[in-house]
């Protein structure tokens, strides 16, 4: 199943359009509690940040060596800036008219005392801040659509990802063979039929599915659920991703796939759904089977959900995991 490299890598670029975000972390120990009120001190030791969101999508595909570029609002502030600088560092390319006076850059704040996440701090503006639909926005976001192999919709549901985007994008993708991905928030009504790949977690499947979004697998099993939404959506293919469980693979004409999890150690989730979606998507649209692109990003996922934070996977280490020759 696995290929014998991962030069495929080298022959894709990738465009990823969503909710673009800044995490932060904020390290220490704690050793008292607060005489104030029954809560924690934490003593900081150090702050680090990282692209999150979409971003932390583009920062996948950028760590494994995928030209790529992310297209998402973001604010004229000092968490824009750290942003912008992150983006940079990383070889990621990103649309300076993005960049918006008066919005807030999305920002998560996550404060971790021995290793242990304490509470998380969210700064962001009202949806329609984020909107793509100003400026002739919309406009260059179906040029630049043009000029890659694929295309990720990161949908964090924090006001970039409307239907006029996703109508927009799916019309331009079809007419020039541009692979595109929808790694969805279902909390809102949207219409996403005919997309090539949907990365859903169980959760996210259920809603997608018209069920209840807690419908345990005693209630109704993964493979149902996944025949549901391929049923009502008509992708291409659906990746589900089940936590320990591993992943579904479900196409339409073809019964679905169980992979079990490669993940030996588990530090944090945080950002591993971007992970897959990022691998899933290099891969197919490199023109991978699907077996080998879910056995790519399962490996991926494992080695990231080792990492404390929000994290990515290298080549190198990518390679090492799937016990490729060293490259």
């Amino acid at each position: 199943m696995t290929p014998l490299s991962l030069d495929f890598l080298d022959r894709i670029s990738v465009l990823v359009v969503g909710d673009v975000m800044l995490d932060r972390y904020i390290w220490g120990d704690i050793r008292r509690i607060s005489p104030e009120a029954p809560v924690p001190v934490v003593e900081i030791d150090r702050e680090t940040c990282t692209a999150g969101g979409a971003a932390n999508v583009a920062l996948n595909l950028a760590a494994l060596g995928v030209s790529c570029e992310i297209f998402g609002a973001f604010g004229c502030d000092a968490a824009g800036e750290e942003l912008s600088c992150l983006l940079k560092k990383h070889h990621v390319a990103f649309e300076p008219r993005l960049a918006r006076n008066g919005t807030a850059t999305i920002t998560k704040t996550r404060v971790l005392a021995q290793n242990q996440q304490v509470c998380r701090l969210d700064r962001e503006e009202r949806p329609p801040l984020y909107t793509l639909a100003v400026g002739g926005l919309m406009d260059l976001l179906a040029e630049k659509s043009m000029q890659y192999s694929a295309v990720i919709i990161s949908d964090y549901a924090k006001g970039t990802i409307d239907q006029a985007v996703i109508d927009r994008l799916r019309q331009v993708c079809k007419e020039k063979n541009v692979f595109l991905s929808l790694d969805p928030k279902p909390t809102r009504s949207l219409e996403i039929s005919g997309f090539n790949l949907l990365t859903p977690n169980r959760r996210e499947a259920n809603l997608l599915a018209g069920l209840p979004a807690h419908c345990s697998f005693e209630q109704c099993a993964a493979e149902d659920v996944a025949q549901l939404v391929i049923d009502r959506h008509r992708p291409e293919h659906m990746v589900m991703t089940l936590s320990e469980n591993g992943m579904l693979l479900k196409s339409r004409e073809r019964s679905a796939r169980h992979f079990p999890t490669i993940a030996h150690q588990v530090a944090d989730v945080s950002g591993a759904g971007d992970t897959v979606v990022a691998t899933l998507t290099a891969a197919m649209s490199a023109g991978l089977s699907p077996e080998d692109a879910v056995h790519i990003a399962n490996t991926a996922a494992g080695v990231v959900v080792s990492k404390l934070g929000t994290a990515t996977v290298t080549r190198s280490e990518l390679s090492k995991a799937l016990h490729l020759p060293s490259i």
